[in-house]
């Protein structure tokens, strides 16, 4: 960075969400991923040293944007329709902070915005900045009070147990409109919000909702052909990193980090993996005498879990539509010292030309003869929704609509079939996704059971994120299905 002018992290937010259109990504194929928000942050990282408080901004505003937009337009008095997109994101940041970081001071939250519309919007708008902040701050009675003493409509929610206070109500009444309150609490749509309420019911719903507005712990899964758990995590504490050990498997990471630093990550002694998503793997149990077909590979993480289960002696085969994403388990396999993957081109594996990508999510199949035989199992990773993942994917709320839910569960069932005829008889299929919403998961599989006779559901799980206790985790669904 030597000789190169870096920014202070509120500045470099503002920089990021000027260039994030949300409502555009709606319209756009959720595969742009050039789009998102992370692709975007990733992109401009290196303009700022203050790269984890920089993320921590963005993702920050990006999972709380209704709920700011909702208290600007509120104590302003101005609809953030009528606000310039960079003044408004200046102000979003300070809201954002106001609201969720009660150790910032006041003063230097509201002096920086004020600087920065000077440098970004001009004098004309220093003002408004200023004046818009400074009015929410007058409305704030507690920047971080107990939720057990709060009155609800009155407290956004920070954490399970914490909030911030305004004087006068904000939110709708949960008793009465559960759905609205938490939708606009959480920044969520209020569809997803009724879903969530008509299948877990409201306990597990708010639970859900904080889980999806966490900051997500960060969780290693140690490379055991490399290392153990125990030399790892001693290895990192020898480092100075504040590390614990989770199940025996999986290392927690106490503070952000930025994880390709890490001494160890360029042997290929980690990858970094949540704890939910390794358990299909986990509960598939895979053998190294099995050959593996890898239907959905990219980017490559539970590609690599199955190589390391099988130490590295099953016979595996890794693919997925998107070309460009499949360089990525190239690059995983190699970082790992893998030998047992093999990697396949999509439209080699079938007799057939490529098919395309869909306008909601996925593949659009055509039926074709796979050239492949005496595949044992068939991992399947399936693109869905992300609503169980919401924390770490934080445009899915921004793009994700009932037609999209129909339409993914359309591809996944296609990709299931799909599986199925590739799979030899009494082999295994592991169905996963990153969502829960019953459409995708148990409703799909168990259509699928319905009809295919020659299939029968060995085990099923699914899990719901969760915020609470010192481990934090990502939800998702698994199902385990063996042939007769």
């Amino acid at each position: 960075m030597a000789g190169r002018k870096t920014i202070a992290a509120r500045a470099f937010a503002s920089e990021v969400l000027n260039r994030f259109d949300p409502i555009g990504l709606r319209r756009a194929s959720p595969r742009r991923e050039l789009d998102y928000a992370s692709a975007i942050l990733n992109k401009l990282l290196s303009k700022t040293q203050e790269k984890q408080r920089a993320t921590d901004l963005v993702f920050g505003t990006i999972r709380n944007r209704a709920a700011i937009d909702m208290v600007i337009t509120r104590f302003t008095d101005c609809p953030i329709e009528r606000i310039p997109a960079e003044v408004l994101n200046i102000i979003r940041i300070g809201a954002y902070e106001l609201i969720h970081s009660p150790a910032t001071p006041e003063y230097s939250i509201v002096s920086e915005a004020v600087e920065n519309a000077k440098s970004l919007t001009g004098k004309k708008q220093v003002g408004f900045v200023n004046a818009a902040l400074r009015q929410i701050t007058r409305h704030i009675t507690n920047r971080q009070i107990q939720l057990s003493q709060a009155n609800m409509q009155k407290t956004l929610p920070q954490t399970t147990t914490t909030g911030c206070e305004f004087d006068t109500d904000i939110l709708p009444d949960f008793k009465t409109s559960p759905a609205d309150y938490l939708s606009v609490a959480f920044s969520l749509p209020k569809w997803l919000i009724n879903d969530w309420l008509n299948e877990y019911g409201a306990e597990s719903t708010w639970q859900i909702c904080f889980a999806s507005n966490r900051r997500p712990s960060i969780y290693i899964r140690p490379n055991t052909l490399k290392t153990t758990t125990q030399k790892l995590a001693e290895k990192l504490q020898q480092e100075k990193i504040d590390c614990e050990i989770i199940e025996d498997k999986m290392i927690k990471l106490k503070s952000p980090k930025d994880v390709t630093q890490l001494s160890g990550f360029a042997e290929g002694q980690f990858t970094v993996q949540d704890i939910t998503a390794a358990q299909p793997i986990n509960i598939l149990n895979p053998q190294q005498s099995w050959k593996i077909l890898d239907l959905c590979a990219a980017p490559g993480t539970k590609t690599t879990q199955l190589a390391e289960a099988t130490g590295d002696k099953a016979e595996i085969i890794a693919t997925d539509i998107d070309a460009e994403r499949l360089k990525m388990v190239k690059e995983n396999i190699t970082r790992l010292g893998l030998k047992s993957i093999k990697v396949v081109e999509y439209e080699q594996l079938f007799q057939t030309s490529k098919p395309v990508l869909s306008e909601a999510e996925g593949i659009e199949h055509r039926k074709s003869k796979f050239t492949i035989d005496s595949i044992d199992c068939v991992l399947l990773d399936v693109p869905c929704s992300n609503t169980a993942v919401l924390a770490k994917r934080i445009e899915t709320r921004y793009r994700i609509t009932p037609d999209a839910v129909k339409a993914l569960a359309k591809t996944q069932a296609e990709l299931l079939k799909t599986a199925a005829s590739m799979v030899k008889q009494n082999g295994k299929i592991c169905y996963s996704t990153c969502s829960i919403q019953k459409q995708e998961n148990q409703e799909l599989v168990a259509e699928f059971l319905q009809e295919n006779s020659s299939f029968v559901l060995e085990s099923e799980r699914l899990i719901l994120p969760s915020a609470e206790g010192a481990v934090d985790h990502d939800g998702g669904y698994i199902a385990i299905i063996a042939g007769k």
